[in-house]
């Protein structure tokens, strides 16, 4: 059975990069019909994050990538375990089996006692970087006796435990996505197996997690593939089974920099609270690296399980793109309809202070016709509770922007009061866009005015804005007495 894992570090939220990991994982294992794992890697304790796990659950939950077996949240928020690896899906609640594998190594010669001390080490990188040598561990301790070592051990000297890499010779391996990879072992570290304060390192504990897990595809980012050859050679000191891998590009800024924080919004959770929907982060996410090798843009969860393949991921990194997300985002929004939109929008409206809960419940209406009206111009659900402020406030600005750019403020005063009787004259029911803007229209031509002379003066007594939508649209959601109130209040500026 095909199983795939993501296994994030709870050292920070959730990355955009880690999503298209985990992302990946899951549209493989689903198109195959394996199953998906989440696994939590908590063995840096320095940079453990509290909430960490907590906000990796919540984010891949929003995003629809659910987890059948490992460490998952339910709606209620608590989180639970579930599946049969013999033991937990928590790396830290996995302390014994890792120690049981070392001591298996060291009892086989392939892995050895290090005492050096941070100050020796600290001394022989700065030697190695002043002479211009590669900078790596001098394999000092690789050749004190065992007994030796475990007495040192036994009298309460400070240790750290190394596996033991080939001398000499290469590590070969095919790559899905990079095709075959060669690494010299003479360039690779005999890489720390187990800290000092008995944690084993990422190195051990993910090659002992997916074998014990029974992972048969790892796929995961670029920067990791120069460890493979020390998760190959643990593999075969065990005598297991070597997983696929699958090493995905960079994702880069715009100035093909790596993608970090320093640049801008890297976690998942940002995007989410900015009012991106998970429809959109997921296409956009999906197309970092992969395309179906057609002109489609737009795919749901489903489809994209349907089209997804490894060998479609590029070898290139991809450009995060801003507005491209933006573009996906807007058309995610103008697709909301209903309640389904109502229930979107409305947590950015409460935060934004625009109306309270009691003021939405007993305008609902009202404010899904606001929305409407609202979204055809909103790139998130930030900009779509701002994009309607206008019509929940009687909007200040200056006189001058009644006047249009081919008119002049005479004008205005003699059009503005028409409109007014004119739309005095109209039914509550005749507020409607498409009859507002039949009977107007009429009206222009038989008072020979100019569309702009008419329509400019009207939106901004309306909206208050330099750029909004169509008057008649604004006229819908608003209401005659809202309308005539606004007019009265553009001309009282006059």
């Amino acid at each position: 059975m095909i199983k795939t894992r993501f296994a994030p570090s709870p050292t920070g939220y959730l990355h955009v990069g880690s999503l298209r990991t985990a992302l990946y994982s899951y549209l493989f294992a689903k198109k195959n019909g394996g199953n998906f794992i989440l696994r939590i890697e908590d063995t840096d304790r320095e940079r453990y994050v509290a909430d960490g796990i907590e906000n990796i659950l919540k984010s891949l939950n929003w995003a629809g990538v659910k987890p059948d077996e490992g460490v998952m949240m339910d709606e209620m928020g608590k989180i639970f375990q579930k599946g049969d690896c013999g033991g937990s899906y928590i790396q830290s609640e996995r302390l014994e089996i890792y120690r049981k594998y070392v001591d298996e190594l060291l009892e086989k010669d392939q892995a050895y006692y290090c005492f050096c001390t941070s100050e020796r080490l600290d001394e022989l990188r700065q030697f190695q970087q002043l002479n211009k040598l590669p900078t790596g561990y001098d394999k000092h301790c690789r050749e004190i006796p065992l007994e030796e070592a475990k007495k040192r051990v036994a009298m309460g000297e400070k240790y750290v435990v190394r596996m033991k890499m080939p001398l000499n010779g290469e590590t070969v391996f095919n790559d899905v996505v990079k095709g075959e990879v060669r690494i010299k072992n003479e360039l690779v570290d005999d890489q720390v197996i187990l800290k000092s304060d008995g944690f084993p390192t990422y190195h051990l504990a993910v090659v002992v997690d997916d074998h014990s897990m029974g992972v048969t595809h790892i796929i995961r980012g670029d920067e990791w593939i120069s460890s493979v050859p020390k998760h190959i050679n643990l593999y075969q000191m065990f005598g297991w089974e070597v997983p696929v891998m699958a090493h995905l590009p960079l994702l880069l800024n715009s100035d093909k920099s790596k993608l970090s924080k320093r640049q801008g919004d890297v976690s998942v959770e940002d995007y989410r609270k900015k009012g991106y929907l998970p429809e959109a982060m997921i296409n956009f996410v999906a197309f970092l690296g992969w395309n179906p090798g057609d002109e489609r843009e737009f795919f749901t969860l489903e489809e994209l399980t349907k089209e997804f393949s490894l060998e479609k991921i590029g070898k290139s990194g991809a450009v995060f793109n801003l507005e491209k997300l933006d573009w996906y985002n807007a058309h995610y929004i103008r697709e909301l309809q209903g309640e389904d939109l109502l229930k979107r929008a409305i947590p950015f409206i409460l935060q934004s202070g625009l109306m309270s809960e009691t003021e939405i419940n007993n305008k609902k209406d009202w404010l899904l016709k606001a929305l409407n009206l609202g979204k055809e111009r909103a790139n998130t659900l930030v900009e779509l509770a701002e994009n309607i402020a206008f019509l929940l406030k009687t909007p200040d600005y200056q006189k001058e922007l009644l006047v249009w750019k081919k008119g002049n403020i005479e004008e205005v005063k003699t059009i503005l009061p028409e409109l007014k009787a004119l739309l005095n004259n109209f039914s509550v029911q005749d507020f409607e866009a498409t009859t507002l803007q039949e009977k107007v229209g009429e009206w222009v031509i038989q008072k020979g005015y100019s569309n702009g002379s008419v329509l400019w003066p009207w939106r901004v007594a309306l909206s208050g804005m330099e750029k909004s939508p169509p008057p008649f649209e604004i006229a819908q959601v608003l209401g005659k007495e809202d309308v005539v109130k606004r007019i009265e209040e553009a001309l009282s500026k006059l």
